[in-house]
């Protein structure tokens, strides 16, 4: 009997050593839909954020994999959107799961690491520079940890963004996050080359989303002679490419800062813009039949806008932190959008650009009467906080009686501030206006506003 035994147990683990080379089963789906920008597959069970990649048999025979991801699911079929354009699919094509591992869990991961610094990357890390392949170390899960809000930095240090005007009457602090408000054509990517040259940062974390493609060139182009360029990491992702590559590269930038974050690093991240990721999120919540409230944007997008913007900022006491600068495009001055409102809620501070600068020749073209840094009282002493907020009451009466003072009909003496405003305005303009290429340190900054108020 226990013979029998011992040869029975023989064969078992002749057979668990024989299973143990066999293949590992793959998994895949049909697509059987196509409508609009989405994609139905049966015979494939993944969360939604799983991606996958769908079989594109080309004329000559070849294969060709076109990446996607899973945006949701409707009776046991799952959604699909493409990263690419899906033109010459055809019904029965085969689905795979991207990253399925042998305990069937998907995870969706990023490529990060020290090797991006200097470089301009896709949303998938992909190299755009025309330079060698990018070798990544390390690959981490697109989204992150949330931080107790009890266990974040306090924004306690200036941020040196080399600037005169935001450095003197809006200072920002390490770990801020503003908005840049405007219009079309009013400097906006002047003062983000500006920012992007100037500011004082261990790594610069730009991303590019939405922009027309000879906008990036530009851009690029107007770093490269930076100092600081080897620090310095781009994502793009242009007008042209899908709603779900602009998401995507939206996302990729904010973990690629807080990846650095972890490392202890103080990181600059700018988004421009933050209205085209809200357009391309309205893109996809629309193609999944979700009801549009404000202005066409369903409920889904604020919340997801809100959540983008909460994971910049200080991190945890040992860690280091995100300044955030996120452009967003307004409508026109004195309208107002959805975006634009549930940006400015949520945001450290604002800066409003104003056309009528920007027609006049007055760069950087920021509205002093309307911008504002939250945080500035408690990073500056509080004669420099006064006398800020004096010079900008100087600024808005004097613009309240531009006209008049124009056309001879205001009669000296009459206003007091009025006439310290008409004294102090030739030199508080030339202050306000500084040229791209020169830099302004915060120090330097103070020094000509104290000079400026003994004028």
């Amino acid at each position: 009997m226990i013979k029998r035994m011992d040869r029975w147990l023989e064969k078992i683990n002749n057979f668990r050593k024989k299973i143990e080379y066999f293949p590992e089963l793959v998994k895949y789906g049909c697509l059987t839909s196509s409508i609009g920008l989405l994609l139905e597959v049966k015979n494939l069970q993944l969360p939604i954020g799983s991606q996958c990649v769908i079989e594109k048999i080309l004329s000559n025979g070849n294969i060709l994999y076109i990446e996607s991801e899973v945006v949701g699911f409707k009776n046991k079929k799952i959604i699909l959107m493409p990263f690419q354009d899906p033109e010459g699919l055809s019904p029965g094509s085969r689905v795979y799961p991207k990253n399925f591992n042998k305990n069937n869990t998907i995870e969706k991961k990023i490529p990060v690491g020290f090797n991006l610094l200097g470089r301009v990357v896709d949303c998938f890390g992909n190299a755009l520079d025309g330079k060698k392949k990018i070798k990544f170390d390390e690959f981490v899960s697109i989204t992150n940890k949330t931080i107790n809000p009890l266990e974040k930095s306090p924004i306690n240090s200036i941020l040196d963004v080399g600037i005169r005007s935001i450095n003197t009457f809006l200072t920002i602090g390490r770990g801020q996050r503003m908005g840049i408000f405007s219009t079309a054509g009013v400097g906006k990517s002047m003062l983000l080359t500006m920012i992007t040259k100037f500011t004082k940062a261990d790594i610069i974390v730009v991303g590019l989303i939405g922009e027309r493609s000879r906008e990036v060139t530009e851009f690029i182009k107007s770093i490269q002679n930076n100092i600081n360029i080897k620090n310095i990491i781009v994502v793009v992702s242009t007008a042209s490419n899908p709603a779900l590559v602009r998401v995507q590269a939206s996302l990729y930038s904010v973990r690629i800062a807080e990846y650095f974050r972890e490392k202890k690093k103080n990181v600059l991240l700018i988004i421009d813009s933050l209205t085209r990721f809200a357009m391309a999120h309205r893109e996809i919540s629309l193609s999944l039949g979700e009801i549009p409230s404000t202005k066409g944007y369903p409920t889904s997008v604020f919340s997801k806008l809100l959540l983008f913007i909460e994971r910049c900022g200080n991190g945890k006491n040992k860690e280091g932190s995100i300044s955030s600068f996120y452009t967003i495009l307004t409508e026109g001055e004195g309208e107002s959008d959805p975006v634009s409102e549930t940006a400015k809620s949520i945001l450290d501070g604002h800066i409003i650009l104003s056309k009528k600068y920007a027609e006049s020749g007055h760069y950087p073209a920021i509205d002093m009467e309307k911008s504002i840094s939250r945080a500035m009282p408690n990073l500056v002493e509080k004669e420099h906080y006064y006398q800020s907020c004096y010079l900008k009451k100087i600024i808005s009466i004097y613009n309240e009686n531009k006209d008049l003072i124009n056309v001879g009909a205001y009669i000296h003496g009459s206003n007091p501030n009025l006439d310290e405003a008409i004294k102090i305005w030739p030199y508080l303009e030339k202050f306000l206006q500084q040229d791209m290429f020169n830099k302004c340190s915060f120090e330097s900054s103070y020094e000509e506003f104290i000079k400026l108020l003994k004028k």
